[in-house]
């Protein structure tokens, strides 16, 4: 898909967009990247050093701050909104986008599995927006949660990563009656199947090219428009946090799929 966005019109000047799970090849990063250069001040929430990002916003001469945090430690993201508070005082956007996928079987987890995996997708965005909410411009400000389509519809060997995703679509939803009253958003996207190392390490676990045609066809058959790139997400999300969604709230938006799909990973589980 082709990318449109290479000419900057500086509708986020002023804002401050805190991403957290900015990787360089991933979602977060395109997203960084697509809010820097319509003008938006940058806060990455991380717990590596995206250096590819970081050179992107120093060659945009970007208002950015890059803190190392684990979003499932509370003590670390006190410690970043107190410097966020310190070097810019408010986040305009909020987007809770760290996040990671494993996918066994129930019976094949173990404890800390699938603990680790509801805490950094869905409690450390709960833990993030609690932390951040006293920072958010009132009314002004947007919450943008990074669901997924797994959220939306089962499959086999996601049972725990599809509660995690779904526990983000709810809370978004109740979110969004709380803070209504203060003119605050909640929106949240569930992407399909993007071209992320996260998502494609199941062509990496193929045992022939005959697999890999028939990952790509399984794919290709719940995907109308073709898979996404990380770029395409991040083009969802800019309009999402911008002014022209001013009335859109409460939200899951899927991107790049078709609802109800179901994919049928058992082959590489």
């Amino acid at each position: 898909m082709s990318n449109s966005s290479d000419s900057p019109t500086g509708r986020f000047s002023g804002k401050v967009a805190l991403v957290t799970g900015a990787s360089d090849r991933g979602i977060g990063g395109a997203i960084v990247e697509r809010l820097s250069k319509e003008g938006a001040s940058i806060v990455i929430a991380n717990r590596h050093e995206p250096k590819r990002v970081l050179k992107r916003l120093e060659r945009l001469q970007t208002p950015h701050l890059f803190h190392t945090c684990d979003v499932t430690s509370a003590e670390q993201i006190a410690e970043l909104k107190g410097l966020v508070d310190q070097q810019f005082g408010k986040v305009d956007y909020l987007i809770n986008n760290a996040g990671i996928e494993l996918c066994h079987n129930l019976e094949d987890y173990g404890e800390a599995e699938w603990q680790q995996l509801l805490d950094i997708n869905l409690t450390g965005a709960i833990r993030m927006t609690r932390a951040f909410l006293p920072l958010l411009p009132s009314p002004g400000g947007v919450i943008l949660n990074v669901a997924s389509a797994l959220g939306l519809g089962g499959c086999v060997g996601f049972s725990v990563y599809s509660a995690s995703k779904a526990g983000l679509t709810g809370f978004t939803q109740s979110l969004a009656w709380e803070l209504g009253p203060k003119k605050i958003r909640v929106v949240a996207i569930a992407p399909g199947i993007v071209t992320t190392p996260m998502a494609m390490r199941f062509a990496d676990e193929c045992e022939s090219r005959e697999e890999v045609e028939q990952l790509r066809q399984d794919i290709e058959s719940v995907h109308p428009l073709g898979v996404g790139a990380p770029h395409d997400v991040a083009n969802a999300v800019a309009f999402l946090v911008s002014d022209e969604a001013s009335w859109i709230t409460g939200i899951t938006l899927p991107l790049g799929w078709a609802p109800h799909y179901d994919l049928p990973m058992h082959r590489y589980v």
